[in-house]
């Protein structure tokens, strides 16, 4: 049996080839994405590790301690000096460090933004940056910059640049230029490093660190030195070794790509998924044409058994040729992958590329596990037609009672489907786990009902066909005559379909939803903020107040406080101004009863607290002062503007740094290019700083979700392309089993070019019969999501796109032509009375 298996193979090479296409991709993007998040995360553990070679063990303010009002957290110079005398410490570093934006020589940001940092240039000689050229900073005019960032921008010791650390413009002169090992400047970020006394007064309070590194003197292991060092530490700081601050940012790391790998792997699953409908298809076509080869193996003595297991020897014979063709190309997908992250503004610290046993492992048993569980159902199938009746009949009909307990199978699972989505949609936030549950059950019972639909469907398409003539009627007919494998082919489209239409529909209504939220709720005509969401200095809102033309300002700043024992936010805003920026439904009071002692609070807080209008609570503000406050208004809350308001005045005198998270800013003559201009041009045109009306909002939000849905179509089309080959597998082997009726056609008159049409027809009404599936239960599904999301974002309303609709169904039209064009090549060359003789 095992020889036999493997002449079949060898016998069916090209009818198993989309076979092997279909788990190959999968597979290979299965290793692809084992390959790609194992080499970044190796690459920046490795990076993250040099960082700490200087480290033994490091002081830090016990976690949590920033939110406590009253906390100080910070590190002062005296704890330096008494951890530095400690006993086996050789010397003793403090750290300060946080963001600073850095222009290149035209303007732009360097490292966008969300990876330049600032940090000090500890004494004389730091060891963690030796200098390359030049010396150490000195002074607020000076920094040192790290060698990439220097040669990426063309920076030279003496050059002076432009760069922001809370917002206003600083024009240093690069005094000196030196290496690290700084992972996030492996990356692709910037370095940029003062004098300590100058990032101290940026960053914190003159003569405090937000760390303290302890080197061992040798001799000294990093537990010891970390004994003694605890002994010298206030109850706001803890030690820890250098060698635990490298395995948790290594857990941190590895922790943070894992969810980059299960989605990718989502996608992989889902790819695979499609495949195992391609697999199912080609045994069971595979088998149907052996009937009498099975029926005569029968005779001469193989049991059940042994012909099930000749067709999985087949599966496990292709599944493996494509499980190690698959893992090769995953390599180069993965190898591919890491460069492509250049393109997009990121890059991974230098590193071998890593291929791990677990990949090797986890493609091969994919590969062969997916194929022999499509084929186990198919074997299982030949394994029990009678010898007598499979040689009687090359093939085996579906009974009546097979039919029904089918389609009651289907409608049972169709029905549940519908009702647990329906239920989850009533249930708020805990209706995912029964509206994923719901959708997983519909999708199974209209894949099971297919063949059931398949006829009033493609039925409905007949009056169009019938413009084709001969050929659009043997297409209907050719399209319907195995409802099965008509099914099972349009399944593969459908499934991808269904996930793509569903995306988008929950992605434009939620940006619509969002974009309302911010254009209904801001009355300002611009909005100033970093680019990377960090806080600005309370001098950009001066500056910006003192601006010919600008009418009204407001801050929004936030500070950590204790109301009742638990922690909230209290949000600081100008109260003369704020009612002409921010629009706001309020249910009791309004903005003009803020100051004072009186807030503003949004409905959902002040539900939580028992709140009304009138209500008086206590407050333990960010500096541990005790204060009371009065409610002047409620108002219903959104994602853009929520919690405790109160006069940015009152809120001063308890705040350690005031900053800022954004600014708002009216105009007299509106948002005009020319008020935008002079924004910019009096904050200094600074790249870290955003500008921006309702209209650049809105585009950045419309921006947002559209590279999100292209990197979930990009990563769909993996499935997609499996379907296509899916639809060009059913066609092949469906040519070649009908070469006897086709010569019959070519004999009694139908041309070439009529086969042709005839079977372009057929895959064409396939492929629509799938789109249309896949679109209808993708709008069903995103309608369905959709209900969960509008129960906590009150502006949400679903929003059909029917232009991408259309554009879908296009593109099952496209996948259904360019399908066919081999086989029905492959058609129409077939020689009349040779394909008459065929059995």
């Amino acid at each position: 049996m095992f020889r036999t298996a493997l002449r079949n193979v060898l016998a069916h090479k090209a009818r198993l080839l989309m076979t092997v296409l279909a788990v190959l991709l999968g597979v290979a993007f299965v290793s692809g994405t084992l390959v790609f998040t194992d080499t970044v995360s190796d690459a920046f553990q490795k990076s993250s590790a040099k960082g700490f070679e200087h480290v033994d063990v490091a002081v830090q303010p016990k976690k949590g301690a920033d939110a406590e009002p009253g906390a100080e957290p910070r590190l002062s110079q005296e704890l330096l000096d008494r951890a530095a005398s400690v006993p086996g410490a050789a010397s003793a570093t403090g750290s300060v460090s946080g963001f600073a934006a850095l222009a290149d020589k035209d303007g732009k940001l360097i490292g966008e933004g969300w990876s330049t940092t600032g940090a000090n240039y500890y004494g004389a000689d730091d060891p963690r940056y030796p200098m390359k050229d030049g010396r150490a900073p000195s002074g607020a005019d000076e920094i040192a910059l790290d060698a990439k960032t220097a040669e990426r921008a063309g920076f030279q010791v003496g050059d002076t640049v432009r760069m922001s650390v809370d917002g206003p413009v600083r024009t240093p002169k690069v005094s000196g230029i030196f290496t690290t090992d700084d992972g996030n400047v492996a990356a692709g970020g910037s370095l940029a490093l003062f004098d300590t006394a100058t990032a101290q007064q940026l960053y914190g309070k003159p003569g405090e660190f937000s760390e303290i590194d302890v080197r061992a003197a040798p001799g000294t292991g990093q537990a010891a030195l970390k004994a003694e060092v605890e002994k010298v530490l206030p109850k706001s700081a803890e030690a820890t070794t250098g060698t635990e601050l490298a395995d948790e940012q290594a857990r941190q790391i590895e922790d943070g790509m894992s969810g980059m790998q299960t989605g990718m792997l989502a996608f992989a699953g889902i790819s695979l998924f499609v495949g195992v409908f391609i697999i199912a298809n080609t045994f069971t076509m595979l088998v149907a044409q052996r009937t009498k080869e099975l029926a005569l193996m029968r005779a001469v003595g193989a049991s059940r058994r042994q012909v099930t297991r000749s067709v999985l020897i087949e599966a496990f014979v292709v599944g493996a040729v494509a499980a190690v063709v698959g893992l090769a190309a995953g390599v180069g997908i993965g190898a591919g992958l890491r460069s492509l992250m250049g393109s997009f503004g990121g890059s991974v610290p230098d590193g071998p590329l890593v291929v791990a046993p677990s990949t090797v492992i986890a493609s091969l048993v994919v590969g062969v596990v997916v194929t022999m569980l499509a084929a186990w159902l198919p074997g299982r199938r030949a394994a029990k037609i009678p010898p007598v009746a499979a040689m009687n009949s090359v093939h085996a009909t579906a009974t009546t009672r097979s039919l029904v307990v089918r389609n009651t199978i289907g409608a049972l699972f169709s029905g549940a489907g519908v009702a647990a989505v329906l239920a989850g949609t009533r249930m708020g936030d805990g209706g995912k786990l029964p509206m994923g549950l719901g959708a997983a059950l519909l999708l199974i019972g209209v894949f099971v009902l297919t063949p059931l639909l398949s006829r009033p469907i493609i039925a409905a398409a007949a009056p169009l066909l019938r413009l084709f003539g001969v050929s659009g009627k043997l297409a209907r007919q050719n399209s319907v005559r195995n409802p099965r494998r008509t099914a099972a082919t349009a399944s593969a489209l459908m499934i991808g379909l269904t996930l793509i239409t569903g995306m988008t529909v929950i992605a434009g209504s939620v940006q619509k939803a969002i974009d309302k939220m911010a254009t209904d709720s801001v009355k300002a005509d611009y909005v100033v903020s970093m680019q990377n969401f960090n806080t600005l200095s309370p001098d950009v809102e001066k500056k910006l107040a003192d601006l010919d033309g600008v009418t009204a300002t407001s801050p929004l700043r936030n500070s950590p406080a204790l109301v009742d024992g638990e922690q909230e936010y209290l949000t600081g805003v100008d109260a003369q101004t704020i009612g002409s920026l921010a629009s706001l439904d309020f249910e009791q009071g309004s903005w003009d009863g803020l100051g004072g002692g009186k807030v503003v609070v949004d409905s959902d807080t002040a539900q939580r607290y028992g709140w009304k209008t009138g209500s008086e609570f206590r407050v333990a503000y960010e500096d541990g002062r005790k204060g009371e406050l009065r409610v002047a208004g409620v108002y219903q809350g959104n994602e853009m503007m929520r919690g405790i308001m109160l006069d940015k005045d009152q809120l001063a005198p308890h705040q350690r740094q005031i900053t800022d998270m954004q600014v708002m800013v009216k105009t007299a003559d509106g948002a005009t290019p020319a008020a935008k201009d002079s924004i910019r041009a009096a904050l200094g045109d600074n790249p870290a700083i955003a500008v921006e009306d309702k209209q650049d909002i809105s585009n950045g939000i419309a921006q947002m979700f559209t590279l999100m849905l292209n990197m979930l179509y990009g990563l769909l089309a993996m499935a997609v392309i499996v379907a296509v080959l899916g639809v060009i597998n059913t066609l092949a082997m469906s040519v070649f089993e009908r070469s006897q009726e086709i010569g019959m056609l070519r004999a009694i008159g139908l041309d070439r070019r009529g086969v042709k049409r005839m079977v372009r027809m057929e895959s064409l009404v396939i492929s629509l019969f799938g789109g249309v599936l896949g679109i209808g239960l993708g709008v069903f599904f995103g309608w369905a999501a959709g209900k969960l999301i509008g129960s906590s974002l009150a502006t949400y309303e679903l929003v059909l796109p029917w232009g991408r609709m259309g554009l879908f169904l296009a593109l099952a039209a496209a996948v259904g032509v360019l399908a066919a064009l081999w086989p029905a090549r492959r058609a129409a060359r077939l020689n009349m009375l040779g394909a008459i003789k065929a059995e």
